[in-house]
């Protein structure tokens, strides 16, 4: 990674080849094997079955700004190019509201008329995003993601805003992708919208079906991922009859790598819907460690048996 992000500074994936192309296998470490199942089925969707007819060649996308400096904000956005919209992290362990207030002030002066959301990751508790949201209410944000960890604190952070008369809307991101119900947001009023990425919900077209379910608007985001992730990301939002935000796909931007020499990356905004095709350079150039290697194997291993085992289990 060019900088911290979510607390990452080197980005694992484990890519597969089937008769469909290339699917991309990357949950976070810290997931478990049955969690990490879904990745691995959307890795699996990617390869061998590929993906849903699209509805547009291309998918508007928002620049992401760590949680770096007000000094360092401009550096990040010039790796986007033209830039429409953002989305500025908040609430990180470590730092306090003067900093997020920093980084989005800094974010609007020299953006002032893009579209801004913040994501706080589920960092904050509900007394804690209710005064971030009223001092970052200043920057016209369009909505908070994610701003307190568990579904009932979504639901109280969202009834107070409204009833403060505030006009930053909810959406939900960890509370649907880490869910066993991802469907409890929409059924508790707990989420104007819904932040969907297709691996942890076991690719593009479950995730689809999740968002018709739901009936709520969805933003399609990505979780670091290299470009043929990314691929899955543009895939599901091309396919969407309708996207309400710019989707969190240029996340590439801000790695010091890639596994093809033709990034999926933005071009005026907008991130186009095509193929990866991956490089042998690329990957003898970034290929893991043998031990690294042989971790992934054997996890990947393990989260087969778990996908087999959830699938027997319907």
């Amino acid at each position: 990674m060019r900088v911290r992000f979510r607390g990452v500074l080197e980005r694992e994936a484990l890519l597969v080849r089937g008769p469909a192309g290339w699917g991309e296998f990357c949950p976070f470490m810290e997931y478990d094997d049955v969690e990490a199942s879904a990745w691995l089925a959307s890795a699996i969707e990617a390869a061998w079955q590929g993906f849903p007819a699209p509805l547009r060649d291309s998918v508007p996308v928002n620049a992401t700004v760590p949680a770096v400096g007000p000094g360092e904000v401009e550096g990040v956005l010039s790796r986007f190019g033209e830039v429409h919209a953002v989305k500025v992290k908040v609430a990180e362990r470590g730092q306090v509201l003067a900093d997020d207030v920093a980084r989005v002030a800094e974010v609007r002066a020299l953006l002032p008329d893009a579209g801004i959301k913040v994501d706080a990751n589920g960092g904050w508790g509900v007394d804690g995003a209710l005064e971030a949201l009223e001092a970052l209410e200043q920057f016209d944000l369009q909505y908070v993601e994610q701003p307190v960890a568990d579904i009932p604190g979504l639901r109280t952070v969202r009834s107070e805003l409204r009833r403060r008369g505030t006009r930053v809307l909810v959406a939900a991101d960890e509370s649907v992708r880490r869910q066993d119900d991802p469907l409890l947001v929409a059924r508790e009023d707990a989420a104007d919208l819904l932040v969907i990425k297709a691996p942890p919900l076991g690719g593009v077209r479950r995730a689809l079906d999740l968002i018709e379910r739901a009936g709520l608007p969805a933003v399609i985001s990505s979780a670091l991922d290299t470009s043929v992730g990314i691929r899955a990301g543009a895939a599901l939002a091309a396919a969407l009859p309708d996207l309400p935000y710019a989707c969190g796909l240029a996340t590439v931007s801000l790695m010091a790598g890639d596994v093809t020499e033709a990034s999926l990356v933005p071009q005026e905004g907008k991130l186009p819907v095509r193929d990866v095709e991956v490089s042998d350079r690329k990957l003898r150039q970034f290929a893991a460690s043998p031990e690294r290697t042989l971790w992934w194997l054997e996890r990947l291993e393990r989260t087969h048996a778990a996908l087999e085992a959830s699938r027997q289990e319907r």
